[in-house]
This record gives C-alpha cells, structure tokens and sequence, in this order.
C-alpha cells in the first residue's frame, strides 16, 4: 500500500508527519512523495491563516479528483478548530483532529477493509496527556526537530491556535533525551526544540524550559541547540543568563512580535509593549557580553483598527531592533476568534499592500544586519549540496550561506568566514578545521 503526506504549517506539524511516516512504513506501507499515485491520502492540516486551511481543503480534494478509489484523510489543526466544517467535507473519507494521533493508522485500515466514513475529532480537555510521537529519523532534515510541548493557554484576539491544540501539555524530560540521544547515534548534530508555545514548557510538570536546554546540552553528540518562537513575556533574567551561559545553544532567537505599535498590541491582546520586548532584546545581547546575537520574528499587517501611523510605527520598530529575518503576514481573519468581530476591519487589498511594505522594510533591515557580519567567523551545519562541493546551510546566528566545502557532507559542521550577502545568502570561505 502506498501512502502521501502533505503537510502545511509550522515544525511542530512537520514533527508530527515525520512520526506518522514512520508508523506507516513500520506497518508495511510505502510513503511516496507528493505527485504520485497513492492508496491513502493524509493531510495534516493548518488553520492559522484562512489560507493554510484552504489549501489542506484543495489538496486533498485534488487527490480524491485524481484518485476517487483512495482513502483520504483531513487531519491536524483546520478539524480541530472549524470541527462542523470539516465533518461536512465530502472528499475526506476520514476527518480528525489534533487528539490521539496514532488512531489513524487504524482509521485507515478500516477504511481500506470496508468500514464507511469515520469522523472522529475528539475536544482537548484540561488535564490531558502529552501525546508521545517519537520519531527516529527525518528523511529530509540534517537538523532534528523534537517536540517537547503541545497546546497553549494565551487567548490572543486574533489567534485560533488554542482551539486547534488545546491547553498546554509537557512531554516527560525522560522522554525527549531519550529521542535525542537517539538522533545523535543517528548523526544528526543540531536539534531543533519546537512547540506550540515553548516558554510554557513545564509549566504543568513543575519543571521549565531553562533546565530542559542545559540537559539536552548533556546529550553526547549533539553539537547545538536551536530553539523555536518564544513569547518574550515569558523570558526570565535569570532564565535569560542561564540560556547565554549553555554553549551548545545557538544564540539566534525567534522572538514572537506581531507588531511593533502598543496600541496594535493592546487589541492584540498580547501581553507586553514595544518597549518591555526591546527590554528582552537588551538583556539577551547583554547576556551575551558582545558576542553576537541575532533575532528573528513574525508581523502581521492590517490588524482591525491599524491606522497608517500605528503601521509606520511597527515598520520603524522593526528598524529599530534590527531582525535578521522577518516573517511577514497579512491579519487574517479568523471565525471564533474576539478580533472577528473587531469594528474597523482592514480591505484585504490594503492588507496585502502593507505586507508588500513591510516586507521590503525587512529585507532592508536584513541586508544591514548581513552587511555587518561580513568578515566574521562562524559554524555552519551543511545541509543542501548545490555541487559536488558546494553546500548551503545555516550559521548558528541563523545566517543562510553558500561555502565550497570539498570533501564534506551533508550533516557536517564546518567553520566559515562570512563574506558578502548576494540577495539569497551569504557567499563564505570555509576555513581550516581548529586543532
């Protein structure tokens, strides 16, 4: 039997298609790439943006289209959050959530014995388990990405995540270092700490997020740690220079923005100002002593109620912190949410124009930043070779580069000198391995 996987959304879904693929082929099915023939079709789906959910929708009706004999599954986080919608979707053969994951195995060989449509999208509760997913290997990664937390308990006015996931559940610190030890006998030498909201990591077990880093930082083998989006708020002094003195933690942090204006925020509801978050970027590069720190965030543009003025000034603030690298979206509209009902919604034509704006902003302020590493050394994990010797990857400040690295392979880590940014990545040297 064969079997496709098309994932959208952040690591932590990709995680969680890694772990599928693999239960799936130790039950004797064949995983094939997105394109070709398959007797299953599974969609682990995304719901931050109405754009995510409409093309998990598309997909898999294109599938069944092409396939009509085929079982297919609509899974992930659109199910869990819009559930009435996606009971309704003809095209799914199978419909469930972000709760117990590991049923679909099953669901899909009563499908393919017979059995009619299964809709089995179970509400999270308070209380519930972290639900193990290990996974052994990631066929396309040089980095391992390990989820080490689920779900989150912030109810931002625009955000339909915590619907989708549920409230915040820890996975066993046993059990993550085990997965890592795991991927570093496998070769892999950067691991990638991901999670719905990962400050909150602990927060129901009595432990936190700090000492997690340290102990990974144990796992023999592993060479650096990468951390996804933390929310600033939730950043500690004390956890802040506990995380600068772990070497292995690679000194790039996603901080979670949203916007750069107070009054934008405060509708937002998020729960910090512009200046409490550069407060965060201060103590993070004092920690650090002068080493290099760099960060990188996400936007949104044309939030209900955001005048020129208040969209100039997350523009300027942008600037301001200086981000390696923004990610740029434009509001979206989002039905259950507070910020739905919100007076004074934004014309998606101006949204999208503002997004345009902003992002070339961005890449301005990325390029600056770029142009001021130039000369500097660094390690870079080597990940897609483009020849026979030259590879790109990324540097531990999360620098994209090219460097002619002869004799290496994907999965190595190799010292570079940093030269000039040519619009994609950073051209490099690679340099003699230290003694």
């Amino acid at each position: 039997m064969r079997v496709c996987f098309y994932t959208l959304g952040c690591k932590v879904n990709l995680n969680e298609t890694e772990a599928l693929e693999q239960l799936f082929k130790r039950s004797g099915f064949t995983v094939v790439p997105d394109g070709e023939d398959a007797d299953v079709y599974i969609v682990n789906s995304c719901t931050v943006t109405n754009f995510g959910a409409q093309k998990s929708r598309k997909w898999l009706r294109q599938a069944k289209r092409k396939n009509p004999g085929a079982v297919t599954v609509m899974s992930g986080c659109w199910p869990q959050a819009s559930p009435e919608a996606a009971a309704a979707m003809p095209e799914a053969d199978i419909v469930c959530g972000t709760t117990n994951r590991r049923a679909i195995l099953g669901y899909v060989r009563q499908l393919l014995d017979g059995h009619e449509r299964i809709v089995a999208i179970q509400p999270h509760e308070r209380g519930e388990a972290f639900e193990e997913l290990p996974v052994e290997r990631f066929e396309t990664h040089t980095r391992a990405f390990i989820k080490v937390e689920d779900g989150c308990n912030r109810r931002c006015a625009y955000c339909v995540i915590p619907r989708a996931r549920g409230p915040v559940r820890s996975r066993a610190e046993a059990s993550i270092l085990a997965e890592l030890r795991q991927l570093a006998a496998a070769g892999y030498r950067e691991a990638v700490l991901s999670a719905i909201s990962l400050p909150s990591y602990g927060a129901d077990t009595g432990t936190d997020l700090y000492t997690l880093i340290e102990r990974c930082a144990g796992v023999e083998g592993i060479e650096r740690i990468r951390l996804g989006s933390l929310d600033p708020d939730m950043l500690t002094p004390e956890g802040i220079r506990r995380m600068a003195a772990v070497d292995k933690l690679c000194p790039q942090f996603h901080l979670s923005l949203q916007s750069g204006c107070d009054a934008t925020l405060r509708r937002m509801r998020r729960p910090y100002t512009a200046a409490q978050y550069l407060d965060v970027v201060g103590q993070l590069r004092a920690a650090y002593g002068g080493r290099p720190v760099s960060f990188t965030t996400d936007c949104i543009c044309g939030f209900p109620g955001e005048t020129e003025a208040d969209f100039e000034a997350s523009c300027a603030f942008l600037e301001e912190v200086g981000f390696l690298r923004v990610h740029v979206f434009p509001y979206s509209r989002r039905e259950g949410t507070a910020a739905y009902s919100f007076p004074d919604q934004i014309v998606e034509e101006e949204k999208q124009a503002r997004s345009r704006r902003m992002h070339q902003r961005a890449e301005a302020v990325r390029a600056r930043v770029l142009a001021g590493l130039a000369g500097t050394e660094d390690e870079v994990l080597l990940e897609t070779p483009l020849s026979a010797t030259v590879f790109t990857g990324y540097t531990r400040l999360y620098v994209p580069v090219a460097v002619a690295a002869p004799g290496c392979a994907p999965g190595q880590i190799v010292r570079v000198r940093l030269g000039q940014y040519d619009g994609a990545r950073v051209r490099a040297e690679m340099l003699p391995a230290q003694a």
